[in-house]
């Protein structure tokens, strides 16, 4: 059974994401699934298991600060949008 899941990721990190899907004729959350599944499969086989190269292209080098206020990023963007 399928469920709807909400991410909140970086305008450009979507974008690149979904051109990568659609040149391997795939969706986005087919994209994504698949690699929540390779990461998990990874995690029970004790990290036997390694991560093609395809994977490891796709996923962020950007590590965000634990107290990052994203809400607070995205009304300053929005305000300042709109000007």
């Amino acid at each position: 059974m399928n469920k709807i899941l909400t991410l909140n990721l970086n305008h450009e990190t979507i974008e690149i994401a979904k051109k990568c899907a659609s040149n391997n004729g795939m969706s986005l959350s087919q994209l994504i699934e698949n690699y929540l599944k390779s990461l998990t499969t990874e995690k029970l086989l004790n990290n036997n298991l390694e991560i093609s190269l395809y994977i490891k292209n796709i996923s962020s080098s950007i590590h965000i600060s634990v107290d990052y206020d994203y809400k607070k990023d995205r009304a300053d963007f929005l305000q300042n949008k709109h000007r």
